[in-house]
C-alpha cells in the first residue's frame, strides 16, 4: 500500500443517454448491432494473459433469435480450471504489492473505456447476448457498471485512510492499521441477467489487490468476452482475473478443495448457493483460512399498495418493475397486494399498459418486452401459466401467451389469486409474471404480516401509499422483508452510490454490492503496534510494597 493518499475526486452517476430518434448514440448502437450480428466469434478463455482454447465449443445465439449464431466459446474442463488457479496465485505477489494508487487507475481507465469507445460495443453485446432492449443495456453494461468501477475506487481510498482514533506519537506508540488482500484467490461466480454484475463481481476483488478465477454464466459470456477486452485494454495485468467457463460442477471440484481457496463472490441462484456454501463447509479444514462467502441469490420482491396510493403510481410500478427487462432482475416485482378499494382502477390501467407494450428483438428499439433468457427458462414459466389457466382459484388478468419458434418470446402475464399463498405468490419464477393478491382495504395490517411471511426471501419490496401513517407503518411492519426498500416507487433500479444492493434471508448475505460495505469483505485488515519507548522490565509500579 502506498505511503501516501491522493485526493480522489467524489465520482457522479453516469448520465443515462437516451436513444431517441436521430441520437447519435441511437445511430452508433444500431450500427453496432448490426456489426455484431455479421460476425461469428469464436471466445477463447483468458488465462494468465493468454486465449487458450479447448476441444469442445458452445454455440451463442441471441434469446429472441435463437436460430442466429452469434459464436462460440471453449467450454473449460478441469484441468483449465488448475490452470486458471495457479496464473491467479503466480500473479499475486506482484499485483498485491502495486500501490493502491495504480491499481486504481487501471479501473478508472476500464470506466472511461466503456463510458467512450466501448459503450456501444459492450451494450450491444449485452442486447443481443441477454435480450436486453436499449435502455435496459444502457443502464446495465453502461451506466452501472462506470459506476461500480468509479465508486469502488473511491470507496478502497476511504477504507484505507481509515486509521485508530488514537495512533500519534503523545501516548508513546504509533498504531495503525494496514487492509491485506486475502491470502489465496478469489472465486467470482457471475449471473446473466447484468452485465454490471458480471464486471463488478471480479473487479471489486482484484481492485482491493486479490487476484480472481471467474466463471460467468454460459449465457453471459459474450457480453463478458467484452469486459475481458476492456479490462485488458486498461491495463488489468495478466493472471490477475482468469476468464473461464466451465461447468458447475468441475469448477466446484477443483475450487473448493483447492487450500489457496480464499473467498467466492457470487451472484446466482439459491440452490447453488446452498451447494456451494455446504461444500466450504465440507473442505473447511482444507483451507490455509476461513473463506469469505459473499453472495446475492434470488428474491421474491412484493409492491404492496395502501388504501390511499394512487392507482396511477400503483400501475406504474408493477408496469415497470414486473416486466422490464422481462421480469428477469433480482429485484423485479413478482408479487403484489392490493386493496380492493382502487382495485378496479388500477386493473384498468395495467391492462391498458399491457396491451401497449410491443414485444419482439431487441434490434428493434420500439420494443420495450423481449426474450427470456433460454428455453429452460421459457419451459418453466410457460408450465406455471399452464397450470393458473387451469386453476379455478386463479384468473389471468392479461397475457398468458408464450411462443419460442424462433425466440423465447412470454407474454406480459398477470395473474390474480385468492390465495394470498398460491405458488406463484411464494415462488421465484424470473420472468414477466406478475400475481396479484386484492385484499380488503380495512385489512391493511393483517396484510402487511402476510407480506412478511409468505416468501423465504427478502430483497427487494416497494410500499405505495399517500398516508404517512400507513407509510411509517408499512415500514416498521417490513423492516426484515426486503434489503431494499422502496416509498412510492417501483422494487428496481438501484443505483450505485445512493442506494447500495442487497437483501438477507434467502436472498444473501447483503454485504451491499456498491458500497463499502462490499469492498471490506475482500480485505483482511492488520493491526500494527509500534511502541516507542519499549520498557526494559517486567515491573509494574503496584508491585512496590508500601
Amino acid at each position: 500500500m502506498s505511503k501516501g493518499f491522493f485526493t480522489v475526486p467524489p465520482p457522479v452517476n453516469e448520465p443515462i443517454k437516451s436513444y431517441a430518434p436521430g441520437s447519435a448514440e441511437r445511430k452508433e448502437l444500431q450500427a453496432m448491432l448490426k456489426e455484431s450480428r455479421s460476425k461469428e466469434l469464436d471466445i477463447p478463455m483468458y488465462i494468465g494473459g493468454k486465449e487458450v482454447r479447448s476441444n469442445e465449443k458452445i454455440r451463442l445465439a441471441p434469446p429472441h433469435d435463437h436460430k442466429h449464431t452469434l459464436g462460440y466459446f471453449h467450454k473449460s474442463n478441469k484441468e483449465h480450471v488448475q490452470q486458471a488457479i495457479d496464473a491467479a496465485l503466480a500473479a499475486k505477489p506482484k499485483w498485491e504489492a502495486l500501490d493502491w494508487e495504480h491499481r486504481a487507475t487501471i479501473f478508472l481507465k476500464a470506466a472511461e473505456l466503456i463510458a467512450g469507445p466501448y459503450r456501444a460495443k459492450l451494450n450491444a453485446a449485452t442486447m443481443l447476448g441477454q435480450s436486453k432492449n436499449a435502455f435496459q443495456a444502457e443502464i446495465d453494461s453502461a451506466c452501472e457498471i462506470i459506476d461500480f468501477l468509479r465508486f469502488n475506487v473511491m470507496y478502497m481510498t476511504e477504507i484505507y485512510k481509515q486509521q485508530p482514533p488514537v495512533a500519534g506519537t503523545g501516548f508513546g506508540v504509533w498504531n495503525r492499521v494496514e487492509q491485506r488482500p486475502l491470502e489465496g484467490f478469489i472465486y467470482a461466480l457471475t449471473p446473466f441477467n447484468f452485465t454490471a454484475i458480471a464486471g463488478n463481481l471480479p473487479t471489486s476483488c482484484a481492485m482491493m489487490g486479490n487476484v480472481v478465477v471467474w466463471k460467468p454464466s454460459n449465457t453471459q459470456v459474450y457480453a463478458a468476452n467484452v469486459l475481458m477486452e476492456i479490462f485488458m485494454k486498461a491495463g488489468v495485468p495478466a493472471g490477475v482475473i482468469n476468464l473461464i467457463y466451465p461447468s458447475g460442477p468441475d469448477a466446484g471440484e477443483v475450487i473448493f478443495a483447492h487450500p489457496e481457496f480464499a473467498g467466492i463472490h457470487f451472484t446466482g441462484s439459491t440452490a447453488v448457493f446452498h451447494d456451494i456454501w455446504k461444500s466450504i463447509g465440507n473442505n473447511i479444514a482444507k483451507y490455509k483460512s476461513y473463506p469469505r462467502i459473499v453472495g446475492e441469490t434470488g428474491g421474491k420482491d412484493f409492491v404492496i399498495a395502501h388504501s390511499s396510493a394512487n392507482p396511477k403510481v400503483v400501475c406504474t410500478a408493477l408496469s415497470r418493475g414486473a416486466f422490464e427487462y422481462q421480469g428477469q432482475k433480482c429485484s423485479a416485482a413478482s408479487r403484489a397486494y392490493i386493496p380492493n378499494n382502487i382495485w378496479e382502477e388500477v386493473k384498468g390501467l395495467l391492462q391498458a399498459d399491457l396491451k401497449s407494450m410491443k414485444m419482439g428483438p431487441t434490434e428493434d428499439f420500439t420494443n420495450f418486452v423481449n426474450a427470456v433468457i433460454d428455453e429452460k427458462s421459457f419451459d418453466k414459466l410457460a408450465k406455471y401459466i399452464d397450470a393458473a389457466k387451469k386453476d379455478k382459484e386463479c384468473e389471468i388478468i392479461a397475457g398468458g401467451n408464450y411462443d419460442k419458434s424462433k425466440g423465447y418470446f412470454i407474454e406480459p402475464t398477470v395473474i390474480r389469486v385468492n390465495d394470498p399463498y398460491y405458488v406463484t405468490m411464494c415462488e421465484e419464477l424470473f420472468g414477466p409474471v406478475l400475481t396479484l393478491y386484492v385484499y380488503d382495504a380495512d385489512k391493511y395490517e393483517e396484510t402487511l404480516k402476510i407480506v412478511d411471511k409468505t416468501s423465504i426471501y427478502a430483497l427487494t419490496g416497494a410500499l405505495i401509499a399517500e398516508d404517512r401513517y400507513a407509510i411509517e407503518q408499512g415500514t416498521k411492519a417490513l423492516r426484515n422483508s426486503s434489503g431494499n426498500f422502496y416509498i412510492n416507487d417501483k422494487p428496481t433500479g438501484a443505483v450505485v452510490g445512493q442506494q447500495p444492493f442487497g437483501g438477507a434471508r434467502a436472498s444473501g448475505t447483503n454485504d451491499k454490492a456498491g458500497a463499502m460495505i462490499n469492498l471490506l469483505r475482500w480485505v483482511s485488515p492488520r493491526t500494527v503496534r509500534e511502541t516507542l519507548n519499549p520498557p526494559t522490565d517486567y515491573w509494574y509500579p503496584f508491585l512496590q510494597a508500601d
